[in-house]
């Protein structure tokens, strides 16, 4: 059984979709039609934009949805997954592959999400961390046990790593904690909290958007951050969606559930590639991997 998976920020590189649309008549129909709903050039930001331009958020999460999407769309149209689960932003491409959304809706939530959590970054300054410990309670435990800031489990990424995320002086005073315990800390380049309490006003944003989008029963499960559980259904999908702004993405479980269930080969959709496979090695080394880009 096969799983296509989807990659989230980060994923971005300059160039991206150039070569897409140099080869393929859906590619350029596509990006002419995402130029359209966002209401300014995006193809050409993504083309010929600067690594900096690529950072910005309301240009980061568009760009990395369309590239994957429209990789899939374009080289995968005649591929049928057995399941498929996007990490963070990666979860709304997931889904439009599945056949749960369409094209156009997918990527004006993603643009909806991408201003709303800039928005919120705007509002409370925040970052995150990568904890490098084999034992995630340890994780679990210290961030619980810091009551005056605020600082979450945000990503379980894979066996040994586990991304925190929070208030400044909470991944701060995690981090320090988390080194007496023998953990190796190392701060994000990120513009904010996500995945944490401090993504709440961003949530609330994008709910009714959430809830206004036309949301139909996927053709396959997909696997989403906030539960790391299949679904299909509709009013699951929504209210997992909404939930994922402030919590955690659950990586290595969504990996590990997926092969519990039978799903031994796993394909990677987009972005630089790779993100993704290389956790999945490290949770199921035993799989078959491959990139489509």
């Amino acid at each position: 059984m096969k799983a296509f998976i989807f990659p989230g920020q980060g994923a971005q590189f300059t160039g991206m979709g150039k070569d897409l649309f140099e080869q393929s008549a859906t590619a350029q129909k596509l990006f002419h039609q995402a130029n359209e709903i966002l209401g300014f050039p995006i193809s050409e930001v993504m083309f010929e934009g600067t690594e900096e331009d690529l950072r910005q958020t309301k240009i980061t999460q568009p760009a990395v949805f369309l590239h994957s999407i429209i990789t899939y769309l374009s080289k995968g149209e005649n591929l049928r997954p057995d399941a498929t689960a996007g990490h963070s932003l990666g979860e709304f491409t997931a889904l439009v592959a599945a056949g749960a959304m369409k094209f156009e809706d997918g990527l004006q939530l993603v643009y909806k999400r991408a201003m709303a959590m800039q928005a919120a970054c705007e509002k409370t300054s925040g970052t995150m961390a990568a904890i490098m410990i084999n034992d995630n309670s340890i994780v679990e435990q210290i961030c619980a046990g810091i009551k005056e800031h605020i600082v979450v489990a945000a990503n379980y990424n894979n066996p040994g790593q586990l991304v925190i995320s929070g208030s400044i002086a909470g991944v701060e005073e995690a981090s320090k904690q988390l080194a007496e315990k023998g953990a190796k800390a190392i701060p994000l380049s990120v513009g904010g909290a996500f995945h944490s309490p401090l993504m709440q006003s961003a949530q609330e944003e994008l709910q009714k958007a959430i809830e206004n989008t036309i949301i139909s029963k996927p053709f396959c499960p997909v696997y989403q951050n906030i539960n790391a559980q299949a679904v299909v259904d509709i009013d699951q999908i929504k209210t997992n969606l909404i939930n994922q702004l402030t919590g955690p993405v659950r990586w290595q479980q969504i990996i590990e559930n997926m092969t519990a269930e039978g799903i031994n080969h796993f394909v990677e959709v987009g972005g630089k590639g790779r993100i993704l496979l290389g956790m999945v090695r490290k949770i199921r080394r035993e799989v078959e991997m491959e990139m489509l880009s």
